[in-house]
């Protein structure tokens, strides 16, 4: 049976038993085949409240503790991302708690500084959770009263381990000049993706650190891809998306002890009874994620650790199961997303919906002769080059790219005005006359986004996700821009040729509108309704790598509600731009598909195919100032794909575009801010 003989209900049917499949696949993983406990924890601080999966080995507790491990995340991640590290250390007997930082996840702060937000959330929430799982009965303490925790973290988590270590050692020395009884509660720590650039500007520099770390055992996963770290030189110059060596930097010898000949990947003893390593993975920051020989790296340094108090196993490194867990979960993603149309066209069926699938729209010549079809082409290239081109530029605001953009808007709206004004005084075509007027203020719109970009989208307790304010100053961005091309290509091309406005798929009854977005509500709500579901039976969600449909909490809904506008937006004004060129008789079947992904993804994937071959090639990236930026973008590509697929299939089935801009921004606005780094309760 091929897709054009399955009916709703068999699509229906097939994405839930994919979704089924996939979670109790995922969970029996996630659970090393029900042999740990996986249980969702929150406790209170002082500072707010912190959250967790916590990885309870069969047999753990009071009456028989374990050596812990308490691992985190990175900057506008959570507590999932830790799955390599949490599963496999669990299955090898330790407890672990995979933690969501300060303001990430499910934790959050009772109160946020507006001047200095970023480091109120990664300097003190793992030293936090180590205060909370020292006081467990099910952690092992030494004869002394010592805690057997190791602390661990990926990028923003590899400095708040950094900082847990040295606020440790600081308590430890401040109570035993005081008299009081001394512990360190920290015994290992190991970062990964970090160095002490931002731990740094807290006073803990590579010395400080390592004056802190006594006879603690202590490594660094430190790629030679990474986006960010590990060269001092190349941070001073701003190009650190180069290729590295830790272990042979001045940060990365002093680390070690300073060996004659430092190597990576090896052991070395200090005078106070500690051991240090250096692991060196040909791998980019957000690799480390997804990859067996960093977990085999975390799995062996947790060994070496914790080897007078190891538990009783006979599992090998090279073992690993962590990866079924994502690929389960990666099952479970594609039968999320596959819902979503069989699930609309059924609710067509009912009589109060049946009116959101508007008439057939006819189908238009589109581009005839050569040079219309060269005109055609070039246009589909600007459109999918432009976002890519000033993707860095609208993404970090910066002046150089908008002064471009500003220049360029202007000539565009003096144009479009002199055009007008031809038309007004020839006194015909008064329709074209009001295209072209609003054509200038498109371009004008540009022009004010250009001039005013510092003062949109700035964080606030309105728009309270600073990465969330940069993609949506991008999408609102390339929104204004496709409006501008829309209009110019309909006023010299579309409607010459005859083309109307019913056929962009926006003419519709004002009712039908707010049936569509009813809708798409349900179909949204049908979905997050199975991802709440799936969470509380099994602790999984829907995932692969950078992508992911976690569940999200009131303060994430509210927040999204705030962001859902502009994202709206860009899925409208892309929905249109899509219906315009895949409803042209020139561009049937495939092709319209390949155009739709030329336009939406096909500049930003030769962006992310030019900086990391570049990178990987010749040990420099082609951008090699845009690090984060580059890293976003990764699943941001993949978001997009499913857009265009999720837009193109709704528009076959409804006839306008507003079903499909309404799922789509309701259901990635929610993907984005549910997994990234939020604020509340700024002051």
């Amino acid at each position: 049976m091929n897709e054009k003989t399955r009916s709703p209900r068999t699509w229906l049917a097939i994405a839930i038993v994919l979704i089924m499949v996939g979670s109790v696949f995922a969970h029996f993983f996630n659970t090393s085949a029900y042999k740990v406990q996986v249980s969702e924890i929150s406790f209170a601080t002082d500072k707010g409240m912190l959250n967790g999966l916590l990885y309870m080995p069969k047999g753990a507790g009071g009456a028989d503790p374990r050596p812990a491990i308490i691992t985190t995340h990175g900057y506008l991640n959570a507590k999932e991302m830790q799955d390599a590290p949490a599963i496999e250390m669990s299955r090898r007997g330790y407890i672990v708690l995979a933690l969501d930082m300060y303001a990430h996840g499910d934790s959050y702060l009772d109160s946020v500084p507006m001047s200095n937000p970023f480091f109120a959330f990664w300097s003190s929430s793992i030293h936090d959770a180590v205060q909370y799982m020292y006081n467990q009965p099910y952690v092992l303490k030494d004869a002394a009263g010592n805690g057997i925790i190791a602390v661990s973290g990926h990028s923003m988590g590899g400095f708040s381990s950094t900082m847990a270590t040295f606020y440790d050692e600081q308590e430890y020395q401040k109570n035993l000049a005081e008299g009081l009884p001394a512990v360190r509660k920290i015994s290992a720590v190991l970062t990964a993706g970090s160095d002490y650039r931002w731990s740094a500007y807290l006073g803990v520099n590579a010395e400080v650190f390592n004056g802190s770390l006594a006879g603690r055992t202590a490594g660094a996963i430190a790629a030679k891809y990474d986006e960010f770290f590990f060269d001092e030189e190349a941070y001073a110059t701003g190009i650190t998306m180069v290729e590295k060596s830790y272990s042979q930097t001045p940060a990365g010898r002093m680390f070690l002890g300073k060996p004659a000949s430092p190597e990576k990947d090896v052991f070395y003893s200090t005078p106070e009874g500690g051991k240090r390593i250096i692991y060196e993975p040909s791998e980019t920051h957000p690799w480390n994620h997804f990859s067996k020989k960093t977990t085999r790296n975390q799995i062996e340094f947790y060994t070496t650790a914790f080897e007078n108090y190891a538990p009783a196993s006979t599992i090998k490194e090279r073992s690993q199961i962590w990866r079924l867990k994502e690929y389960s979960e990666f099952l479970a993603l594609i039968g999320f997303f596959l819902l979503f149309v069989p699930l609309i066209q059924l609710l067509l069926k009912t009589p109060f919906l049946s009116t959101v699938k508007s008439e057939p729209i006819a189908k238009f010549d589109g581009p005839t002769t050569k040079k219309q079809k060269t005109v055609f082409w070039l246009i589909v290239a600007f459109s999918g080059l432009f976002p890519a081109v000033y993707f860095p530029t609208l993404m970090g605001k910066l002046s150089k790219g908008l002064g471009q953009i500003k220049y360029a808007s202007l000539i565009i709206f003096a144009a479009a005005i002199v055009i007008a004004i031809v038309f007004l005084v020839k006194r015909k075509k008064e329709k074209v006359f009001f295209g072209w007027i609003t054509a200038a203020a498109g371009a004008f719109l540009v022009f004010g986004m250009t001039v005013g970009a510092g003062n949109l989208f700035k964080l606030s307790r309105v728009f309270n996700e600073p990465q969330t304010n940069a993609v949506v100053f991008w999408a609102v961005f390339v929104a204004v821009v496709t409006f501008l091309i829309l209009a110019i290509v309909y006023l010299t091309m579309n409607k010459p040729s005859g083309m109307n406005l019913r056929q962009y798929g926006i003419v519709v009854n004002w009712r039908n509108i707010i049936k569509a977005f009813i809708t798409a509500a349900i179909a949204a709500a049908a979905g997050f309704l199975v991802l709440f579901v799936i969470d509380l039976l099994f602790k999984t969600d829907f995932r692969l790598w950078l992508v992911a449909v976690r569940a999200f909490n009131s303060d994430h809904f509210m927040s999204a509600l705030r962001y859902m506008p502009f994202f709206f937006m860009y899925y409208f004004l892309n929905g249109i731009a899509m219906q315009v060129n895949t409803n042209s008789k020139y561009l049937q079947g495939r092709k319209g598909y390949l155009v739709a992904y030329l336009i939406n993804i096909g500049g930003l994937l030769l962006f992310l195919i030019a900086q990391y071959g570049k990178l990987f090639i010749t040990k420099t990236a082609a951008f090699p100032t845009v690090s984060l930026n580059s890293i976003v973008l990764l699943g941001f590509v993949v978001m997009l794909f499913i857009a265009t697929i999720l837009t193109k299939k709704l528009l076959d089935k409804t006839n306008n575009v507003y079903t499909g801009a309404f799922l789509n921004t309701m259901v990635f606005t929610l993907m984005t801010i549910a997994s990234s780094t939020m604020y509340i309760n700024l002051v």
